[in-house]
């Protein structure tokens, strides 16, 4: 459990740094234009962006392993406070007396999770529950892609495709979590995998999407509601997850507390569009 937990809060300390490094990079491109994303990308912060992000998924994944989905899925959550103090001292960005006690917020429903969170818990669920959530990612995407043609650009569609993002990056977390080993050649024919990788695909192109459609809080606010309080619930009532005995208010609270923090901080879910 101690593991795990350490394992949850690297991934969200890698991700939320990884958001910073990704805003240097595309602030160290001047002109705009269509080729202004792409050049981008090859900056080196922009690469090192990228390292840590894979740095956190990998966290995630292991994390996965040994603590229950809700306090996972709020640890991750949880990067946009690191992203908040890493973008006051490196970008510069000034925190409000409220997004300080947005980060506090985090903070303290993560502890107060890791005190209330109950057993170990491995992979569970069977090949038919790893086929249903594969079905599930495949059924996402398609649906996913037919309502962003038909949005349009209607007022909310940042909001419409962060939440569908944040469902997507949700179901990757359930898949991950599903996975019965993480040795090969298992793996290559374990349908929990390619579950992953199709849902991870599908919420990383519908958050681009989202952030370059209207408002960064909006889209950032929706997907972190997804991404968070159906897995949640998904490893209560299917999976197991449990708190200590006598502990559970503890863990909604703490769980409502991370959330509610992570929300008031939506702003930097996207670093770079904040002002130096």
């Amino acid at each position: 459990m101690g593991l795990g937990l350490l394992f949850a809060l690297c991934a969200a300390v890698f991700m939320g740094t990884a958001t910073v490094f990704q805003a240097l990079g595309a602030r160290r491109v001047t002109s705009g234009g269509a080729g202004a994303a792409v050049r981008a990308t090859w900056q080196w912060p922009f690469v090192v962006g990228v390292a840590l992000d894979t740095l956190g998924f990998g966290a995630e994944l292991l994390s996965l392993r040994s603590v229950p989905l809700f306090l996972v899925e709020a640890a991750v959550a949880g990067a946009l406070a690191v992203t908040a103090i890493v973008s006051a001292l490196v970008l510069h960005i000034r925190l409000r007396r409220g997004e300080w006690i947005a980060v506090a917020s985090v903070c303290g429903g993560l502890a107060l999770m890791a005190i209330a969170a109950g057993r170990e818990t491995g992979g569970d669920g069977d090949q038919r529950m790893r086929v249903a959530v594969l079905v599930g990612s495949v059924g996402l995407a398609l649906v996913s892609w037919a309502l962003s043609l038909r949005l349009g650009n209607v007022p909310h569609r940042a909001a419409v495709l962060g939440g569908l993002a944040g469902i997507s990056f949700g179901v990757t977390a359930v898949g991950a979590r599903l996975l019965p080993g993480l040795s090969l050649p298992g793996l290559l024919v374990d349908p929990g995998v390619y579950a992953v990788i199709v849902s991870g695909i599908t919420g990383y192109l519908l958050l681009i999407e989202a952030l370059q459609s209207g408002s960064v809080t909006s889209a950032t606010a929706a997907m972190v509601t997804g991404e968070t309080v159906w897995p949640a619930l998904f490893g209560v009532l299917w999976l197991g997850d449990t708190t200590r005995h006598g502990f559970a208010p503890l863990a909604v609270a703490g769980f409502a507390a991370s959330i509610i923090g992570a929300l008031t901080l939506a702003r930097f879910g996207d670093a770079e569009h904040q002002e130096p």
